[in-house]
């Protein structure tokens, strides 16, 4: 959950104000991706403040599941899952200094139309790690999501059905 994102090439080391390597998706994707039953924000809530636009994913993520599954997987290199709680769905998508696209199926979900609330890394996140594009759409179990991740990149979303 760092607020300071950098590059492979921009990263180092600072003692008084610490940053994360990857984009700022990639460290939203880690709460979906990683499996924690307590989970922490990394920063002074002064960054979270000055970061709003992440707060909404970050105040709705849970840390307990009650169904994962896997949407792709290369060992080492990437992995995209979706994991649920109740009726919402949740996905978290990594990838290592290697930029790629990921093509994920929603067949999982179930029936009716879902509102898809993305963060995604940005045209620019592979030099700023920090550009993030966020937005919404109508997805369904007949969906397809074509995840575009950069260097060290990330995607994360909530699926709600709409009611």
């Amino acid at each position: 959950g760092a607020m300071d994102n950098y590059t492979k090439e921009t990263f180092r080391a600072v003692g008084r104000n610490p940053g994360s390597q990857g984009t700022r998706c990639h460290q939203l994707a880690m709460y979906v991706v990683y499996l924690s039953p307590l989970q922490m924000l990394a920063d002074t809530p002064t960054k979270y403040r000055k970061n709003p636009e992440c707060m909404p994913f970050l105040s709705a993520v849970p840390c307990t599941w009650d169904e994962t599954v896997v949407l792709h997987a290369q060992v080492g290199e990437s992995l995209a899952v979706a994991r649920r709680k109740a009726d919402t769905w949740y996905i978290g998508a990594m990838t290592d200094w290697t930029p790629r696209e990921l093509e994920c199926r929603l067949a999982f979900l179930g029936q009716g139309d879902y509102r898809l609330s993305y963060w995604q890394d940005g045209p620019n996140a592979a030099t700023d790690a920090t550009d993030t594009d966020i937005g919404t759409s109508t997805v369904n179990a007949t969906s397809k999501l074509t995840l575009k991740l950069a260097p060290g990149g990330g995607y994360a979303a909530i699926l709600e059905p709409k009611k």
